[in-house]
């Protein structure tokens, strides 16, 4: 899941959007910090009929926004603003309600800042992984893979794609052809079995360096073609990967090893007592 569509308090992570030019949290994301109920949803479901019964304007001004599960899949969520947050959270008897509205500003402050300056987003996703433990030449690789990401999703809503569904094809289309092998193969091949973990955040530095290379070119050469159909956008990328997947054979050829690795940052399992 991308990380800007995550936020983090207390170690539990809080799924966002930025619509009508600020943040919408997950209602139900929020309760289950707030409630450490095992059904927050549920949690939720009971607390609008509360709110409801008062005459609360609260839940109609809850917006349904599509957030992605942990299935990977979009479904439409109960979402609020800041404002509309901090009066659900005073519904909810919690010793945590304090430090959480405080977050919440904070959060709120933090974007208005990274408008004003978008290196500050930079900064805070750069310390988000320092604080997960990755290398600092792995971080500076994975920072510049996203801004030459940035610019090849720019490039084709330029060139008329929209659907997530087409982003994904021409994504996996670039990758195919980078490094032989499509994206859900290369992350069983890293161990990685939720669909909600990050392919790019365990890669080595070689799988993103090839990776910049199959994105940057195809961009390249969509600027310069400007392909005006799906079927026109779909060969570009396969030959943008292609550019990629060549430079990772001979690379091979000179290292005699494979660039697609299993290696991964999951964390590492502690061994069991009885064992040791």
């Amino acid at each position: 899941m991308d990380h800007n569509k995550l936020a983090v308090f207390e170690s539990k992570y809080i799924r966002r959007i930025w619509h009508n030019d600020e943040w919408y949290f997950s209602v139900v994301d929020v309760c289950g910090v707030l409630t450490g109920s095992p059904d927050a949803g549920a949690y939720w479901r009971k607390l609008k009929q509360r709110l409801n019964l008062e005459g609360s304007e609260v839940v109609t001004n809850c917006h349904g926004l599509k957030l992605e599960a942990s299935d990977g899949k979009k479904y439409r969520t109960d979402c609020a603003n800041t404002k509309i947050m901090f009066r659900i959270i005073q519904s909810i008897p919690s010793p945590k309600a304090e430090p959480f509205k405080q977050w919440l500003a904070q959060v709120g402050y933090e974007r208005i800042q990274e408008i004003e300056n978008p290196e500050l987003a930079q900064d805070r996703m750069k310390q988000l992984y320092e604080q997960k433990g990755y290398p600092k030449d792995w971080i500076d690789k994975r920072l510049r893979g996203i801004a030459i990401r940035q610019n090849l999703t720019d490039e084709w809503k330029e060139r008329g794609i929209t659907a997530e569904r087409d982003f994904s094809i021409l994504t996996a289309e670039i990758a195919k052809a980078t490094f032989g092998i499509t994206p859900s193969e290369h992350k069983e091949l890293k161990g990685l079995a939720r669909k909600n973990e990050n392919l790019r955040d365990h890669m080595t530095d070689l799988e993103l360096i090839f990776t910049m290379l199959g994105e940057k070119v195809t961009t390249e050469i969509s600027q310069t073609e400007k392909p005006d159909t799906f079927v026109k956008n779909k060969k570009v990328a396969k030959r943008g990967g292609n550019v990629a997947g060549t430079a990772r054979r001979e690379t091979e050829k000179e290292l005699g090893r494979s660039i697609v690795s299993k290696q991964n940052y999951l964390p590492k399992e502690l061994p069991d007592d009885k064992n040791e």
